[in-house]
C-alpha cells in the first residue's frame, strides 16, 4: 500500500510539474492531451513491459535452470536457505535458478514479490564458501522485499514521460521561434531533429537519476542481506566478490546482478548500477 501511495503522489507531481512548465511555454494544458496519453503509454508502457516479461527474459538470457525437484545437496541447501530468508522477509518463497557462469554473480527479479526469481552463477557456487553464499541470496531476497524491480520499473516510467513530453514540448518552442511568422502549417524538419537531439540528451540526465537510485538500492539489499544472514558474512562476501572476474550477466539483468561498480571517475560514476565494492564494505562495517 506504500508503494501504491508513493506511486499516485508522484504522478500528482509529475502532472503538476507538466502543467506548469506548459504554462511557463504559453502552452495550455489542454492541448497536450494527446502528448501526454502517448508520453504515459511509451513511458510507462515499456517499463511494465519489460517488467512483465523479466523472468522469462533473464532465464532465456542466461540459460538459467529453475530448481523444481533437487538432485544433489547443493540444490536442496540452495531451497532451504532461500525458504527460511523469504520467511524472514515475509514475502512468497521465490523460485530459485542456477546459471552457467564462470564469474561470481546472482540476480533477483519479477514483477511480484510473491512470485519472484533468485537466481545464482555455478561460478559462484564453486568459488563462495556456503556462509558467503548465504549472504548473497539474503542480499537478492532483500531486493525482492523491498520491492526494488517494481519501484524501479515505476521511477524508469516517470523518467521516460517526462523526457518524451518535455524533449518535443521544447522542441515545438524553438521550431515556432524559428520560423517565426511563417504561414507553413505542422512541425518542420527542425522540429524533429531538435526532439530527437533533446530526447538524447535529457535522456542521459534520466539514466543518470535511475542509476543513483540503483546504487541507493545495493546499499539497502546490503543491509537486508546482513539482517538475514550477519553483517559479517555479507562482508565476506563482498570482500570475495572483489576477487571476482567481471560480470558476464546479460544487459538486461545486469542492473539486477551482485556485482557492479568498479571505480571510476565522477562522471562515469554518475552511470554505475552499482556502488563500488569498497564503498559497499566500508558501509555496512560502520553500520551498528
Amino acid at each position: 500500500m506504500l508503494r501504491v501511495g508513493l506511486f499516485l503522489l508522484t504522478n500528482l507531481a509529475v502532472v503538476s510539474l507538466l502543467g506548469v512548465i506548459l504554462r511557463l511555454f504559453g502552452i495550455h494544458p489542454q492541448t497536450m492531451t494527446g502528448l501526454l496519453l502517448m508520453a504515459g503509454l511509451m513511458g510507462f508502457g515499456g517499463a511494465f513491459i519489460s517488467l512483465a516479461m523479466s523472468k522469462t527474459l533473464a532465464l532465456r538470457s542466461t540459460g538459467a535452470k529453475v530448481i523444481h525437484s533437487p538432485s544433489n545437496r547443493a540444490e536442496q541447501w540452495l531451497l532451504e536457505t532461500v525458504q527460511r530468508q523469504s520467511e524472514q522477509a515475509g514475502i512468497g518463497m521465490p523460485d530459485v535458478a542456477i546459471f552457467p557462469a564462470p564469474d561470481m554473480n546472482a540476480f533477483a527479479t519479477g514483477m511480484n514479490r510473491n512470485k519472484a526469481l533468485v537466481a545464482v552463477s555455478t561460478g559462484l557456487l564453486q568459488n563462495m564458501s556456503p556462509e558467503e553464499t548465504e549472504a548473497v541470496l539474503a542480499h537478492e531476497v532483500a531486493h525482492v522485499a523491498n520491492g526494488d524491480m517494481v519501484t524501479m520499473a515505476l521511477l524508469q516510467g516517470v523518467l521516460n514521460t517526462f523526457v518524451v513530453v518535455l524533449s518535443r514540448v521544447i522542441a515545438s518552442v524553438i521550431d515556432g521561434a524559428m520560423r517565426g511568422n511563417s504561414e507553413r502549417s505542422g512541425p518542420g524538419i527542425g522540429y524533429f531533429l531538435i526532439a530527437t537531439l533533446l530526447e538524447f540528451t535529457l535522456g542521459l540526465f534520466a539514466t543518470m537519476i535511475a542509476m543513483w537510485f540503483s546504487r541507493r538500492r545495493e546499499f539497502r539489499a546490503d543491509a537486508g542481506g546482513a539482517r538475514y544472514a550477519s553483517r559479517d558474512k555479507m562482508v565476506a562476501a563482498l570482500q570475495r566478490l572483489q576477487r571476482s572476474r567481471e560480470s558476464s550477466l546479460p544487459e538486461n539483468v545486469a542492473a539486477f546482478g551482485i556485482q557492479g561498480g568498479a571505480p571510476a571517475d565522477l562522471l562515469k560514476r554518475l552511470f554505475l548500477s552499482h556502488p563500488p565494492l569498497p564503498e559497499r564494505i566500508a558501509r555496512l562495517q560502520q553500520s551498528q
